[in-house]
C-alpha cells in the first residue's frame, strides 16, 4: 500500500510534503503492557510481521563505511536488544533525521486512518422537521397504552406549552406507581421517544407512594411550582429536592456529550501539545481523553475528546497555534479511553543509507517482511539517559531507597552542562532549595524528591512515595520490560525463530473470536513525563484479552500453531511462565539482580 498523501487542510497546517517513496511501513504497535507488577496484562508477542509490502527502494550510499553483519547499538545491547529475527548482514540508515521524516497516523477502531482533512464546524442545530412532528401521535398513543388516558392528557397539556415557547414550563407528576419495574419501563420510554425530556422518581410524604416526575432537559432548576402543570396546592409529594446535576442545563439535549476532534502536530510532544489547546481554553491537561501517546519528533495526526466543548471554541485557535491544528469536529456520546485503537501507521523515510549494494537492500526489506522481527521492548522504555529506568526499578524491588534517589538526582552522562551542574552543586552540598530553584518543572521525580527530602530530612523511602504513583510503576515496568528483552534473546538464540517449540506459550486457538488491545503506550517518545503516565494509567476495558496455553506434543504433531502465536509473559508473582529453559532466564537474571519475582523483600506495597 502506497504511503498516505497530506491532504488539504494538513498543507494549510503548515506540513511539509510527504516523505518519499522510498519510506518503509512498519507494522503496528503492540498490545498494552502497562499493568501493576503482579497482574500481567495481553501478553507481547514474540515476533511481528510487517503486514504490506514496501514501496520501491532508494539508492544505496557506497564507501568503506558499509558493513556486512550490523550489531545492535551499544545502548541497545545493554537493554538486551541482541539478536535478529534473520541472519541477513542489513544495512544502515539515519532514523529520524528530520522530525518530517517520521508521520504517524493513528488507526481508529473501525479501521480508517486518522487525519487531519476538514476545519469545518460540525452542525448543531436541533432536528425539527415535519418528520419528527408526525412521530408525535404515535409516541403518545403508546405512552396512553402504557401509562392511561390520565397521564397521556398530563403530558399532551405539558408538551403543548413546550411546542408554545414557555421558557417557565412547570415539571409534571404522572399518577403513583408502585411497581418498580413498570416505572423502568416509563423511564425507558421517555429516553427513546422524548430526549428532550428528564425523568426521575419522587417519594410521597407518606413514605410509600412514589411518582415518575418530568422536566424539560434544557430547562432552569429551582421551579416554584413544581407539583404540575397548573397546580397550586400543596400535594404531598417531597418534589422539591434537586434534579440530577447530570442532566445538562445548558449543553443542547440532541448534541452528544463529547467533542471528538483530530489532534495534528509537529515536532511536540502529545501532552505538550494538549496543554498548550488547554492553557487557551482554560482546562486542564486532564480533560482531554486520547486513545495513545504519539512520538514527538514526528509528524502526528490522532483522535482526542473533550467533554462538553463547543467545536467553535476550539476551531477559533487554529489561527494563534504554532505546529499544532485541530479539524475534523464531531459530536460523540463517549470519551476516549487509552488503548481504543487499532493501532497506528508509520511512514518513515531512513537517510544517509549505507549498503554494499542496492540488491542488498532489497533482500534485507524482503526479509523483514517474510521473517518480521523480534518484537522488543524499544529504547523508549528505558529512557534516553545514561542512568536507564530498568535500574532504578531494580533498586526500588530490592528496597534500596537512598540508591534509587541517587540513580534519579546524581549527574549523568550526555546531560547538557548547566543541568549536570545542577545535580553535581546538590550532590557535593546538598542544598535542596537551590536544587529545586534550579531544576526545571519537566524533572517531576527530581523536584517530588527534593520537596518532600525538605520536608523529611533522611527519608528516602518517603520521598520516592512523593514521586506519582504511575511514574513509580514506569520504573518496575521498565525492568519487567528488561527480563523480557532477555527472555526474547535467550529464546530466539537457543531455539532460533524458525517455529513452535515444546514448552513455548502461545494463544489459544479456541477463542477465535478475541483480540489483542493495542499497546498505546509503545508510540511515546523517549522523553515520557508523569502527564502522560496520567494517562497510562486510566482503566481499560478488559473486552480483548486473549488466554494462552503451554505448547505440548500433540500441538507440535498438529501443527496447530505458528512462531506468531507464540508470546512471553512480563514477570510478575501471578505469571504464567514458559514449560521451558526459557522460563528459567526471569528467574537466573533477577535473582542475580538481587530480586525475587515470587515475593517481595520488602514490607512496601
Amino acid at each position: 500500500q502506497p504511503p498516505p498523501t497530506e491532504t488539504e487542510a494538513e498543507r494549510a497546517a503548515g506540513r511539509i510534503t510527504s516523505p518519499p517513496p522510498s519510506a518503509g511501513h512498519p507494522p503496528t504497535a503492540r498490545p498494552n503492557e502497562l499493568p501493576p507488577l503482579p497482574n500481567p496484562p495481553p501478553l507481547p508477542p514474540l515476533l511481528r510481521k510487517t503486514p504490506f509490502p514496501p514501496p520501491r527502494q532508494p539508492r544505496p550510499r557506497r564507501g568503506p563505511a558499509a558493513r556486512p553483519a550490523p550489531r545492535p547499538p551499544r545502548r541497545a545491547r545493554r537493554r538486551r536488544i541482541s539478536r535478529f529475527a534473520s541472519s541477513l548482514p542489513g544495512f544502515r540508515g539515519a532514523l529520524k533525521q528530520r522530525y518530517s521524516d517520521f508521520v504517524v497516523h493513528e488507526v481508529a477502531r473501525d479501521g480508517t486512518l486518522v487525519r487531519l482533512t476538514s476545519f469545518d464546524l460540525p452542525d448543531e442545530r436541533a432536528d425539527t422537521d415535519d418528520e419528527a412532528e408526525a412521530d408525535l401521535p404515535r409516541a403518545l398513543e403508546s405512552f396512553r397504552l402504557l401509562c392511561g388516558d390520565a397521564d397521556c392528557e398530563v403530558l399532551r397539556g405539558f408538551l403543548s406549552s413546550v411546542s408554545e415557547g414557555d421558557s417557565d414550563v412547570s415539571p409534571i407528576i404522572l399518577s403513583p406507581d408502585a411497581d418498580k419495574a413498570h416505572r423502568l419501563e416509563v423511564h425507558d420510554f421517555f429516553k427513546r421517544n422524548f430526549i428532550f425530556l428528564v425523568t426521575d422518581t419522587v417519594e410521597h410524604s407518606d413514605g410509600v407512594q412514589r411518582c415518575i416526575r418530568v422536566r424539560l432537559r434544557s430547562g432552569p432548576r429551582g421551579r416554584r411550582n413544581r407539583t404540575g402543570i397548573g397546580s397550586s396546592e400543596p400535594s404531598g409529594w417531597r418534589d422539591d429536592r434537586p434534579f440530577d446535576s447530570r442532566g445538562s442545563v445548558t449543553w443542547p439535549y440532541h448534541l452528544g456529550k463529547f467533542l471528538r476532534f483530530h489532534l495534528y502536530k509537529e515536532n511536540k510532544d502529545t501532552q505538550e501539545a494538549l496543554r498548550v489547546i488547554g492553557k487557551m481554553l482554560g482546562l486542564q491537561p486532564r480533560s482531554f481523553r486520547i486513545a495513545g501517546t504519539k512520538d514527538k519528533r514526528a509528524i502526528t495526526t490522532q483522535q482526542v475528546t473533550l467533554f462538553k466543548v463547543h467545536a467553535s471554541r476550539l476551531a477559533a485557535l487554529n489561527n494563534k497555534l504554532t505546529g499544532i491544528k485541530v479539524g475534523d469536529f464531531n459530536y460523540v456520546k463517549e470519551g476516549l479511553v487509552l488503548g481504543q485503537l487499532m493501532g497506528n501507521r508509520f511512514t518513515i523515510t531512513l537517510r544517509s543509507v549505507i549498503a554494499e549494494s542496492e540488491d542488498m537492500i532489497k533482500v534485507a526489506v524482503d526479509g523483514l517482511i517474510k521473517n518480521g522481527f523480534i518484537n522488543y521492548y524499544g529504547l523508549q522504555r528505558f529512557g534516553s539517559a545514561s542512568v536507564p529506568t530498568h535500574l532504578v526499578g531494580a533498586t526500588l524491588l530490592r528496597g534500596e531507597w537512598r540508591s534509587a534517589v541517587s540513580l534519579i538526582l546524581d549527574p549523568r552522562e550526555g546531560e547538557c552542562d548547566d543541568m549536570n551542574g545542577v545535580r553535581e552543586h546538590y550532590k557535593e552540598h546538598g542544598d535542596i532549595d537551590v536544587a529545586i530553584r534550579n531544576f526545571p518543572r519537566r524533572l517531576i521525580a527530581e523536584r517530588a524528591i527534593l520537596q518532600r527530602l525538605k520536608k523529611y530530612p533522611g527519608n528516602y523511602l518517603q520521598a520516592l512515595m512523593a514521586i506519582p504513583r504511575t511514574l513509580r510503576l514506569m520504573y518496575v515496568h521498565s525492568y519487567q520490560s528488561y527480563l523480557w528483552n532477555h527472555a526474547a534473546s535467550m529464546r530466539a538464540g537457543m531455539y532460533g525463530l524458525s517455529g513452535v517449540i515444546e514448552g513455548d506459550l502461545v494463544y489459544k486457538k479456541e477463542c477465535p473470536g478475541e483480540g489483542t488491545v493495542t499497546d498505546a503506550s509503545e508510540n511515546n517518545d523517549d522523553h515520557t513525563n508523569a502527564s502522560e503516565m496520567d494517562i497510562f494509567a486510566e482503566t481499560l476495558p478488559e473486552e480483548t484479552i486473549q488466554s494462552v496455553k503451554i505448547a505440548d506434543s500433540e500441538d507440535l504433531l498438529k501443527a496447530v500453531y505458528t512462531l506468531e502465536d507464540v508470546v512471553l509473559p512480563l514477570p510478575g508473582s501471578e505469571t504464567l511462565f514458559p514449560g521451558n529453559e526459557v522460563a528459567g532466564i526471569y528467574h537466573e537474571i533477577a535473582n542475580k539482580d538481587g530480586i525475587s519475582l515470587t515475593e517481595s523483600i520488602h514490607g512496601v506495597k
